[in-house]
């Protein structure tokens, strides 16, 4: 026998070793995830760090629907199609991951063809000729170092922070429209009691202008009441404002203008302030977007030095081609007129001043700064975490307090007027009672709104909620 082919078990074994081998030569060094404060529940202090392990993928759910609210239940749903923001931040995950394709590509040879037709001649009156060609080449550059696949591991560690970011994009959207609506609701809620006061107010002032007629009262009872009635009336005026900019911001993260959003008043449930429980786990913080993306960019980072390292390598280009060509056309395709050639380029950079090493170091230095910001990114979030914690333990004794407070000055100011109609007290009493009930009435409302806007929060600062048994799911 003149030849003897491989087997096909040899041939297997052979793209087996030339794999490992190729994989051998990577120069991504091995990825080990950034470590991060871990305090074993929320309220200690950090006993160390712990590798990272986002688990920002799991389903988040509608949590606005906490809140028992079906028209925020609508409306919050039609933030993530509709906000412009998250839109755009869809548009950067489709470029990352075409910036993948793009990357991944180098891995294959490139194919190209070319065809010509030309007419020369010489000078003094020669014959003229015609010169006819069509050609096929094909060029590949092997990943001997590791270089291109080090661009689309970074490449993809990018697209997966751009997702990341995505979500983050469309969590803070969202939470920024419901805290914008209960807002709203709350600002209903200071309307409809300022008219109520405005009317108390206009009372109080009938019944001292009653009295001045009748020589009961003085003339600065009238021009109380009449101070107290206009103040009132400029708050009100103050709070329709509020309510309108409010539902301006709530359409433009709607994704739509202004003038093309309206909202008729409607019941605000203040009462109800999603539970937290008693040990929120520290894993739920995993869930936040920010801090996988964080992950991710530590992930490119770490590639990036693969592809700076390789650098230090020579490049070998495989380069192939063939062609025809003829004086005719017909002649083309005949095989006298067929040509190849096949070749073996080899680079390397013998003397760069260093520029290969100055981009290695900044690579390595890249890779550090990432992790930093992962960590600070980390730690900045066990502190919002905390804070909002603190917030709404406070709050909520808070409520409680001003729920009585505005209890008794109810009493209070329904006293002093029954007083003031007896002849008992002066008006100045009255006035003092009514603006104490009054400003406890509205800082109620406003307690009860930051109760749910602190909740909102720190859904937000857990990732989009502080159910463990998602995390599971």
């Amino acid at each position: 026998m003149t030849g003897n082919p491989m087997t096909p078990t040899l041939r297997r074994s052979a793209a087996a070793a030339l794999a490992a081998l190729l994989g051998a030569c990577s120069q991504i060094p091995p990825y080990q995830p950034p470590t991060t404060a871990t305090p074993a529940r929320w309220g200690e202090t950090a006993p160390g760090w712990m590798a990272a392990a986002p688990a920002d993928t799991l389903a988040r759910g509608p949590w606005w629907t906490l809140f028992g609210d079906p028209v925020l239940d609508d409306l919050a749903a039609q933030v993530a199609v509709n906000n412009q923001n998250v839109a755009a931040a869809a548009a950067a995950v489709a470029q990352s991951q075409a910036l993948v394709r793009e990357q991944r590509a180098a891995l294959f040879p490139t194919l190209g063809i070319d065809a010509g037709a030309q007419r020369a001649g010489a000078g003094g009156g020669g014959p003229a000729a015609n010169q006819f060609t069509l050609g096929l080449g094909a060029s590949w550059e092997p990943d001997l170092w590791g270089r291109v696949g080090a661009g689309v591991s970074a490449a993809g560690a990018q697209a997966q922070a751009s997702q990341a970011e995505l979500a983050n994009a469309t969590l803070s959207a969202q939470s920024a429209f419901v805290a914008d609506y209960l807002s709203l609701r709350e600002a209903d809620a200071e309307i409809a009691l300022i008219r109520d006061t405005v009317a108390g107010y206009q009372r109080a002032l009938t019944i001292t202008q009653n009295r001045y007629a009748a020589a009961i009262a003085q003339k600065s009872d009238v021009l109380q009441a009449q101070t107290q009635l206009a103040g009132a009336q400029a708050d009100l005026a103050a709070e329709v404002q509020t309510r309108a900019q409010l539902a301006h911001a709530m359409a433009v993260l709607l994704g739509r203008a202004p003038a093309d959003f309206t909202l008729p008043a409607g019941d605000w449930k203040s009462t109800v302030v999603p539970g937290i429980p008693p040990d929120v786990p520290s894993g739920l913080l995993q869930r936040r977007p920010d801090i996988a993306a964080a992950e991710r960019a530590v992930a490119a980072a770490n590639a990036n030095v693969g592809v700076a390292r390789s650098a230090w390598f020579p490049s070998f280009t495989l380069s192939a081609s063939g062609g025809q060509g003829a004086a005719r056309l017909g002649d083309l395709f005949q095989a006298s007129a067929t040509t190849w050639s096949f070749g073996l380029a080899i680079a390397e950079t013998i003397f760069d001043a260093g520029a290969r090493s100055a981009a290695t170091d900044a690579a390595r230095a890249s890779w550090e700064q990432s992790v930093a910001q992962y960590r600070q990114t980390v730690l900045s979030a066990f502190q919002a975490v905390e804070d909002l914690l603190s917030a709404s333990g406070s709050l909520e004794q808070q409520q409680a307090l001003r729920k009585q407070a505005s209890e008794a000055a109810d009493q209070t100011e329904q006293q002093m007027l029954n007083r003031y109609r007896q002849g008992l007290v002066a008006y100045t009493d009255v006035v003092s009672a009514q603006a104490t009930a009054y400003s406890a009435r509205r800082t109620l409302l406003q307690v009860s709104l930051q109760r749910q806007t602190t909740a909102v929060s720190l859904i937000a600062a857990l990732g989009g909620g502080w159910n463990a048994a998602r995390m599971d799911s």
